[in-house]
């Protein structure tokens, strides 16, 4: 059996609706009105032991309500799930000691006491032996280069440094297990690079488990070769990201940077009748045609493009992981 096994899983929550009036208030002190809203719409996946992968999909697709069901906070509607040969919910004593967990937005370390005094507790928490906690956070520590900020309180640590502990603390038990939901929100990209180097390394040493939900898709290509892709509450891709990019990932991107201000308008109507969108990046300047992948569209695009404004630099790329997952949600599989 794999680490995760997922059956039918669904969860519904009820949203309540207030009826107008004063006669509607003492109506609904009786009654109330409701509907049901699935969530999470009767789903199915497995993840292997040692698995990297990656559970992605927009706002309100039902990512975290899954993760919430797969680590025991939230108990299923209808459904089966079975983490590390456990029931998350039924057995939630015994399953805690197989997972770790990491919320980008919730801290599971404590605020006014120095880092290791919460590592320590944790430590008790999970009853990990002195030679275990030794032998395996030296490994944690020099990795994630944490050694200098143990004795300082949690609450006068920098985001970058704060998220670095609270992956070490996640680790303490050494978990065959691991759920990150938006591990790197907010981070600077030295910071991003040092936990993606360190999640491939236990990866690789532990052969830990590690579902990724983020909406930073170069931490999704860093870490993992496959995602599973969630709309509505339904899964609508589970494969290879790979495989995504090869069979979505038909068209070009142009970029280019101009020696002169330049504006979307003028471009769109320098190229209109071709099949071209723009978008343009404010901070830096770079204005982005997104084609397809055809010589004569892209020579087209570019010769247009020259006549309209002088360049200072163009260079063309595969359309990206980002702009491949934004066109499925926007068009549907096709």
């Amino acid at each position: 059996m794999g680490a995760i096994e997922v059956r039918d899983l669904r969860k519904e929550f009820k949203a309540y609706s207030s009826r107008s009036g004063l006669k509607g208030a003492f109506r609904d002190l009786l009654t109330r009105n409701y509907k049901v809203i699935p969530a999470v719409n009767d789903i199915s996946f497995s993840v292997k032991q040692g698995e990297m992968v990656g559970y992605i999909g927009e706002n309100g697709a039902g990512k975290s309500t899954t993760i919430k069901m797969l680590t025991g906070i939230l108990e299923p509607t209808s459904g089966s799930v079975t983490v590390n040969n456990m029931n998350p919910h039924r057995e939630r004593e015994r399953f805690v000691q197989t997972i770790g967990v990491v919320f980008g937005q919730r801290s599971q370390l404590w605020w006014d006491i120095a880092v290791q005094e919460s590592f320590r507790l944790l430590k008790k928490v999970y009853k990990v032996s002195d030679e275990d906690y030794n032998n395996h956070m030296e490994l944690v520590i020099k990795t994630l280069d944490i050694g200098p900020l143990l004795d300082k309180p949690v609450r006068k640590l920098s985001l970058g440094q704060r998220m670095r502990c609270e992956l070490a603390a996640a680790l303490i038990h050494n978990p065959p297990l691991l759920f990150l939901d938006e591990p790197t929100i907010g981070l600077d990209v030295l910071v991003k690079l040092k936990i993606r180097e360190f999640l491939k390394e236990i990866n690789e040493k532990y052969n830990t488990t590690i579902l990724l939900t983020t909406h930073d898709l170069t931490d999704i290509e860093a870490l993992c070769e496959r995602v599973i892709m969630l709309d509505e509450g339904q899964i609508i891709y589970d494969g290879a990201l790979k495989s995504l990019k090869e069979k979505w990932g038909e068209g070009k991107e142009i970029q280019f940077q101009f020696l002169e201000p330049a504006e979307l308008k003028t471009l769109e109507e320098a190229t209109s009748g071709l099949q071209v969108k723009w978008e343009v990046d404010e901070k830096k300047q770079v204005f982005t045609a997104f084609t397809e992948d055809n010589e004569e569209t892209i020579s087209q695009v570019i010769a247009k493009t020259v006549m309209a404004f002088r360049i200072k630099d163009v260079n063309i790329d595969e359309t990206s992981t980002e702009e491949i997952i934004r066109n499925i949600y926007e068009k549907g599989m096709v």
